[in-house]
């Protein structure tokens, strides 16, 4: 029953459920999707099975996803094409119906940031390059039942042969950028329509930061794909993640690792798909001391050790990248250590092919832009090009994995760090042993929708804000803090912060529900539902956002490039724009000409109605007058 405007709104009209591509800003202009204009697109829906309209005029086009990378290259480059898209809905698609077809970024991704000339080598082979394109239109990826319900009304769309009445999408993408007129991060941010990407690093250490030689890990955190809510990452950069968390809990019990000739810090770099922010940002602090590193000085690294995407390797056979062909004897000994580690778990380290120009996309880059002191060994599954066939895609899920291959690049890497760490290439090796379990246990905690971050892994350190993963590196919202609040950082990250803490936490101090009030005292463990500990740990949070800006009194500032340096001088400066709510419906909609017919015969029933109230006025008048 009709009770209501809701109820009628209700039958009228059918929301659909999805996830929404948005307008994306940098230096040079936009990218990612939103409706053209600051109104909303209505349009025929019609779906397509190969790249050819089946009728004329502009339509919202329901697209198998097997299509969706051809079809978004095809709007690229045929304008007539690209004219009859008012919209696109992309159907869901499962493991099972994937394509090969679903690798999105470039052929070289980065490649500015490379440390070497060749930037046409193709890592990424397979790349179709439509990922950080602009499309003047809005994108949807369906959910499994709204991609259901597409297909019947589409096909009742077809049977009519495009005569109305249609069922017609509504897309409400109306980015703000769009409504102000800004079209770079620059007049965005001036503006205030937008939000620069960022988020926050996270710094870790078993013992205090000293003037010690250090070992620095790395592994980066976030992902990048075309739907930002649909960015799992798992084999990139998440393997190498998981790989670098499952090392550091074996450490955590090896005997001496708290007091270790070398002292070991990890870092888990954020933003790193959007220009290396995570590397950068951390590299900027330690050169003019920011407070957020803690005294940690870029003169104490010695060695560096980076985990990339681990989860594929064939028969545990892992590479190690360098830039320099000619490694230092430091470099040198990190691969010793790495082959060493290798063998003692069955696995393999080889030395990746001399014909590579360099190092792959990797937070390496940054440091070896920053120093050609700075360099050291890459962890990698593949030598000369990508094997994730998937890279930066929906599909780089957990089934994208091979949870064996991380458990051996896990072993590897905590037995090489043990080693580098004590000083002695003869250690018993055997004592560093990896909790295979907890692969398990973080794969299905950061890649699965169910029990995603409710696993009790995570719910044990942290009450999560959103069930299901992702890994989108986000917005920054607020002034950057070495000690942000919980609602400035996402479930990833407290998660990363809190395991960390745990596992390199020194000494016991109490229970706490908040802060800890003695020296390098951290709160570890507090959720809604129980107080948590206080930990002695050496664990920080790192501000991760471009270089070239600065929060001053509310906005965000777009700095000058630095003299000399030429991170600065290629930064994107990645910002995303506001937006209020993205709606997406479906409802039947009459003929054009209809519209015009009823407004027609409403004005003349108006017209009409007015007249002949005025001859009645005029009339009774005359007969009040006669009487």
């Amino acid at each position: 029953a009709l009770e209501s405007v809701p109820d009628l709104e209700r039958a009228m009209y059918r929301v659909i459920q999805g996830s929404p591509c948005v307008r994306l800003l940098s230096m040079q202009g936009e990218s990612g999707c939103a409706n053209p204009g600051r109104d909303k697109i209505v349009a025929p829906l019609q779906r397509l099975t190969k790249l050819e309209f089946k009728t004329k005029g502009a339509v919202a086009v329901l697209l198998p996803y097997s299509l969706f990378h051809s079809f978004l290259d095809k709007t690229l480059h045929d304008p007539s094409f690209a004219a009859q898209v008012a919209g696109v809905l992309v159907e869901f698609a499962d493991n099972a119906n994937r394509s090969v077809n679903s690798n999105p970024d470039s052929k070289f991704p980065l490649a500015e940031f490379a440390p070497y000339s060749n930037k046409t080598y193709q890592w990424n082979p397979l790349g179709t390059d439509v990922l950080q394109k602009r499309y003047n239109f809005p994108v949807y990826l369906l959910s499994p039942e709204s991609t259901r319900g597409l297909r019947e009304i589409a096909a009742e769309n077809e049977a009519r042969n495009a005569k109305y009445p249609l069922q017609v999408a509504e897309f409400d993408v109306v980015m703000q950028t769009t409504k102000s007129g800004t079209h770079t991060s620059e007049s965005c941010l001036k503006e205030g329509s937008c939000l620069p990407l960022g988020g926050y690093s996270i710094l870790s250490s078993f013992s205090s930061i000293t003037s010690k030689p250090t070992l620095l890990v790395l592994a980066a955190m976030d992902s990048i794909s075309f739907f930002r809510d649909f960015t799992p990452g798992a084999d990139s950069p998440l393997s190498g993640l998981i790989s670098l968390l499952v090392a550091v809990d074996a450490l955590s019990k090896a005997d001496g690792i708290h007091n270790a000739t070398k002292q070991v810090v990890f870092l888990v770099c954020n933003g790193e798909a959007w220009g290396y922010l995570g590397s950068r940002r951390f590299l900027f602090e330690l050169e003019y001391g920011g407070g957020s590193a803690f005294g940690f000085n870029m003169s104490h690294i010695d060695q560096i050790l980076e985990i990339g995407s681990v989860g594929q390797a064939v028969e545990n056979t892992f590479y190690g990248h360098v830039q320099d062909k000619h490694a230092s004897a430091s470099t040198k000994e990190i691969v010793a250590s790495l082959k060493r580690s290798a063998e003692s778990v069955n696995a393999q380290i080889t030395t990746a092919s001399s014909e590579n120009p360099g190092i792959p996309p990797s937070s390496m880059m940054s440091f070896v832009q920053k120093s050609d002191s700075l360099t050291g060994v890459l962890l990698e599954e593949f030598d000369t090009s990508f094997k994730n066939k998937f890279y930066h895609s929906l599909f780089d899920n957990a089934d994208n994995l091979n949870p064996e291959s991380i458990v051996a690049a896990s072993s590897i890497v905590a037995r090489a760090i043990y080693q580098l760490a004590m000083g002695d290439s003869s250690a018993k090796l055997d004592s560093v042993a990896v909790n295979s379990s907890l692969v398990k246990d973080l794969i299905s905690c950061l890649l699965t929708p169910d029990p995603g971050m409710n696993c009790p892994l995570v719910t044990g350190f942290i009450t999560p804000a959103q069930p299901v993963p992702n890994h989108y590196v986000g917005v920054v919202t607020g002034a950057p803090s070495p000690t942000p609040s919980d609602d400035l950082l996402d479930d990833t990250t407290r998660f990363i912060w809190n395991f960390l803490a745990d596992r390199t936490r020194r000494l016991d101090a109490g229970e706490c529900s908040k802060d800890c009030k003695g020296q390098d005292q951290v709160c570890v463990g507090a959720t809604g539902q129980g107080r948590g500990s206080c930990v002695v740990s050496t664990t920080r949070y790192v501000p991760a956002y471009s270089t070239r800006l600065r929060y001053k009194s509310g906005n965000w500032e777009l700095l000058p490039v630095g003299s000399g340096d030429f991170m600065d001088s290629i930064d994107p400066v990645w910002t995303e724009s506001f937006w209020k709510s993205l709606t997406l419906r479906v409802y039947q909609q009459e003929r054009p000409s209809l519209n015009g017919m009823l407004l027609l015969a409403g004005c003349s029933v108006t017209v009409a109605s007015a007249v002949s109230i005025l001859a009645t006025r005029a009339l009774f008048r005359k007969r009040l007058k006669s009487a």
